[in-house]
């Protein structure tokens, strides 16, 4: 069939025709980088997870981003900061990808960019704390089949495509897309299908038996428990539970693959297996845990009744150096943490916790087994999916988060919360309860104080105290007057140290004080 000249010349810029060839080569380049991603998601899971180029990039975000964003992200988006790094990563990559389907129109700059992600991707999966060499295929083969598809999709030389008629150059555009998109899809799908079925944690968590504490934690009576609607549940439930570290993807690992090493300053290398450790006695404990990047009245606590067996009993049978002070825990993924030896040895219930509430712990909080130490924030104690311990020196070991400038012993300090009234809340004049909790695990809670406005400063009625492991939860009764009113708490904890005014950050080493709430009277 003849074609009218006047189709053949080339598109005039701005014109429909170039413009849809614009839209074109974008589409091409979201399609390449989603062939990048199928395919090396799909490689990685034969090799390791944490090698797919995706999560490479993620990781290598998270490893470089400054405390004060870090601090922001975590503040403004709690436990789904990770959700939000996805979608960000996911729009700037969207955006890259389709101006590099656009300049590969012309000339192959398009795939000149995919090459030099590629390097700089392979390069950062070397850097990961488990990676060997197999950590550049997925990233290779993934870069390489996405120049292929972006290839495909955008055609023969340039001359040929400005010349090809619209009708047939869109019909075969399209036929390509379809095809290079399915198999992104398929890349992508046979890699989770894979990855499920050689990792099938949900189903070995289904089947875990917790053993029997010999001593199991004592009762949580109601008298712990403020009465007033609102406030903060004594004992958080799992799937309330704050969650902040730096897995991008949940570590898949079974309690038959699980071990765990004890070497370093000791006489002996030990090592557990599941089995071998059911033969100890297991401890029940309920404890509070806080996180170092709580802010100021942050909900980054919480308490757990956790499961578990004494870290302090596992590392006798190792014999510790007595010139160790640091016990270096490192995660499957490769996440480390250090912990001051004392706090660990010195009687504190610091557990090899393997229950949550009265079930096996979930995957996000550490299944099969993770650390749990009282009275520290949780990056110098927290360690989860936790498979070595080490016994070393401050001076001669730094952990993940004190590399980066994070304090190395991190005792929790004092603080205190209001719950209610809710921030911004209008409330009728007259009684209002006003509660919340306080925390410094490790010394206890002995009073609580509210202030209104510039006031002198009212004594709360404390909660029963559970142990000095815990939070303990307060209220006072406010004569409300109407009006627009400031609500300020304090605490004081045992040892007779006072929360102090001064606000300071979570970097280094914690954030300190007083939480207030501005309510409305009427």
């Amino acid at each position: 069939m003849s074609v009218p000249s006047s189709t053949l010349t080339a598109p005039q810029p701005n014109s429909p025709v170039e413009r849809g060839h614009r839209v074109r080569g974008a589409v091409a380049g979201l399609l390449a980088a989603a062939t990048v991603l199928g395919v090396g998601h799909l490689v990685a899971v034969l090799i390791d997870p944490a090698s797919s180029p995706f999560f490479v990039l993620g990781s290598t975000m998270v490893d470089h981003t400054p405390h004060a964003l870090k601090d922001a992200a975590i503040r403004r988006f709690g436990s789904n900061d990770k959700l939000a790094l996805f979608i960000s990563m996911g729009a700037v990559m969207a955006a890259g990808a389709a101006v590099a389907g656009m300049l590969e129109r012309r000339r192959p700059v398009g795939s000149v960019l995919l090459v030099v992600l590629g390097v700089v991707t392979a390069g950062a999966a070397l850097q990961r704390p488990t990676a060997d060499i197999r950590f550049v295929l997925p990233t290779a083969v993934g870069i390489i089949a996405g120049i292929i598809a972006l290839r495909l999709l955008v055609g023969g030389a340039p001359a040929l495509r400005s010349l090809e008629p619209v009708a047939v150059s869109r019909r075969r555009f399209l036929a390509t897309a379809a095809g290079v998109g399915a198999l992104a899809l398929v890349a992508a799908a046979a890699g989770r299908q894979l990855g499920a079925r050689l990792h099938d944690v949900v189903a070995d968590r289904a089947r875990f038996l917790l053993p029997r504490p010999n001593r199991p934690a004592p009762t949580v009576f109601p008298e712990v428990q403020a009465q007033v609607d609102g406030v903060t549940p004594f004992v958080t439930d799992a799937a309330d539970f704050y969650r902040v570290d730096t897995a991008l993807q949940l570590p898949a690992l079974t309690s038959a693959d699980w071990r765990l090493r004890i070497h370093g300053m000791t006489d002996r290398t030990v090592e557990f297996d599941m089995d071998r450790l059911r033969m100890r006695t297991a401890v029940e404990r309920v404890i509070t845990l806080t996180c170092v990047s709580n802010e100021v009245g942050g909900n980054l606590a919480g308490t757990a009744r956790w499961l578990g067996y004494p870290i302090a009993d596992l590392l006798a049978e190792a014999g510790i150096h007595s010139d160790a002070d640091m016990l270096l825990s490192r995660s499957i993924d490769g996440f480390t943490i250090g912990t001051p030896l004392a706090a660990v040895l010195d009687g504190r219930d610091a557990l090899l916790a393997v229950g949550m509430n009265g079930a096996p712990l979930p995957i996000a909080h550490g299944y099969p087994a993770r650390l749990v130490v009282p009275g520290l924030y949780g990056y110098v104690s927290a360690t989860k999916w936790v498979v070595d311990l080490e016994l070393t020196r401050f001076d001669r070991v730094r952990a993940y988060w004190t590399e980066r400038g994070w304090a190395d012993r991190a005792p929790i300090k004092t603080a205190s919360r209001i719950d209610v009234p809710a921030a911004f809340a209008t409330v009728p004049a007259g009684v209002v309860m006003v509660a919340g909790v306080a925390w410094a695990q490790g010394r206890g809670i002995d009073g609580v104080e509210v202030q209104v406005d510039d006031q002198p400063w009212e004594t709360a009625t404390l909660a029963s105290e559970y142990s000095l492991d815990t939070w303990r939860q307060w209220t006072w009764r406010w004569d409300a007057a109407p009006g627009n009113h400031t609500l300020r708490v304090r605490a004081t904890d045992r040892s007779g140290e006072r929360q102090t005014d001064r606000r300071t950050p979570p970097f280094p080493s914690g954030s300190t004080g007083w939480h207030s709430r501005v309510v409305t009277v009427r």
